[in-house]
């Protein structure tokens, strides 16, 4: 079966799952392979549950008159959604970035769909699987699409876009995020510049922020649409971001200035697609962060600012001089240590742990191996999360407004539980 003949049992329902615990009536199972598990082995299950079509890529498998056997399963998945993706003829905008993708994806959501029927990476879906399951959920209903697209090697931002064909982009920034895979900031900066390049080429438009002179560079010879403090302006984050755009006021649920650029693109976003000013500032003033992304909590006589979704040295210096310029007098700091950063770890563990005893902090809390090797002044360390728990440093915390940051792996979210 070719992808067009496949493509037409697709628009039955334009319905794809790859979890046989989620199957929705009428769908199209794709039985993808992981580390651990074989979903060919669970494409009659999938038929049981409701999938009107299996695909699999073992014959031994091939036992149902509604399964469709094909060479790879992945590879077929990615092509449909390309195939589904010239059908659309649609913008699509993709974003990719160092920090701040998926906060900037749903405040662009937030925004266009005040206007259009929108259609947006779920989560932070945003790899080879991750897109073009996002593409294969828009229907002919949908006016624009987001995509978000992650990337730790080289070239992944680039085949991602061969399968999105976005026709608009933008990069958040390029900070010091999977150094083990990007070799380097240099190596980060061109990868993430895969976007910029495939827009180049197919004669896209970008989102530049012109304060950014990295941006600027990269995304020479690409149509622009500008934007800058001096459009969108920052008022103040204590802690909200509060902007001004023309006459309009907008009072963000977003905490730290490091989230100004990502509201400003969106702003410029809605504003060149035709949002109106009274609709962007709804849009952005509705959007509450979830899944531990800059959440404020208050618990007891505690202020507390969850950051635990990830980390990296951008992500942490820039939470960190945020923290710092809060007017609160009790502010506490519990980090834990940033992933992937390879031959970079020790350095940049090292610099953050500077960084933090720069500050006048009431307390630091560091959490983690690596944070444990640093030569941190000033700070109370644990190797581990259970070794902190086992220790009483941090009774009695009361009246105060506490920063809580580290990489997901760290799943700094728990000491919610001890607070």
């Amino acid at each position: 079966m070719n992808i067009e003949q496949l493509y037409q049992l697709y628009t039955q329902t334009y319905l794809v799952d790859t979890d046989t615990r989620k199957i929705r009536k009428g769908s199209m199972f794709f039985a993808l392979k992981g580390d651990n598990f074989d979903g060919n082995e669970y494409a009659d299950e999938a038929l049981k549950n409701g999938a009107n079509y299996v695909v699999i890529d073992e014959e031994k498998y091939n036992l149902h008159p509604n399964a469709i056997l094909v060479g790879n399963v992945l590879e077929t998945l990615q092509k449909l959604a390309n195939f589904h993706r010239k059908q659309l003829g649609i913008p699509i905008i993709s974003l990719t970035g160092s920090n701040g993708k998926t906060t900037t994806k749903e405040l662009i959501n937030s925004v266009l769909s005040k206007k259009y029927i929108t259609s947006a990476t779920t989560g932070n879906l945003n790899n080879h699987i991750g897109v073009p399951l996002t593409l294969l959920s828009m229907t002919p209903k949908t006016e624009i699409g987001i995509v978000e697209m992650g990337a730790n090697h080289l070239k992944e931002i680039e085949f991602l876009c061969s399968i999105a064909e976005p026709n608009y982009g933008l990069i958040t920034n390029f900070g010091k995020a999977h150094l083990e895979g990007f070799g380097s900031l240099e190596g980060v900066i061109k990868a993430k510049s895969e976007l910029y390049d495939f827009l180049r080429t197919a004669k896209g438009t970008v989102f530049i922020n012109t304060d950014d002179e990295l941006q600027v560079k990269q995304s020479a010879g690409i149509n622009a649409i500008e934007f800058n403090g001096g459009a969108i302006k920052f008022m103040e984050a204590n802690p909200f971001v509060k902007v001004q755009f023309k006459n309009t006021i907008i009072e963000s649920n977003l905490i730290g200035k490091y989230n100004y650029s990502n509201i400003a693109v969106a702003v410029a976003v809605g504003n060149y697609f035709g949002v109106s000013e009274t609709h962007i500032k709804n849009a952005i003033e509705s959007y509450v962060p979830s899944n531990n992304r800059s959440q404020l909590i208050q618990k007891g006589t505690n202020k507390i600012i969850l950051d635990a979704y990830n980390a990296n040295p951008s992500s942490m210096q820039a939470a960190l001089e945020n923290f710092a310029q809060l007017k609160d007098e009790n502010k506490i700091v519990f980090l834990g240590d940033m992933f992937e950063l390879g031959k970079d770890s020790a350095t940049e563990h090292q610099k953050i742990a500077d960084l933090v005893n720069s500050h006048n902090f009431s307390k630091v809390y560091l959490i983690g191996k690596a944070f444990s090797a640093t030569s941190a002044k000033n700070a109370f360390v644990s190797e581990s999360f259970e070794s902190f728990k086992n220790s009483t440093n941090y009774s009695n915390i009361n009246n105060a407004t506490i920063l809580i940051k580290g990489s997901r792996g760290m799943a700094l979210e728990r000491l919610l539980n001890l607070l």
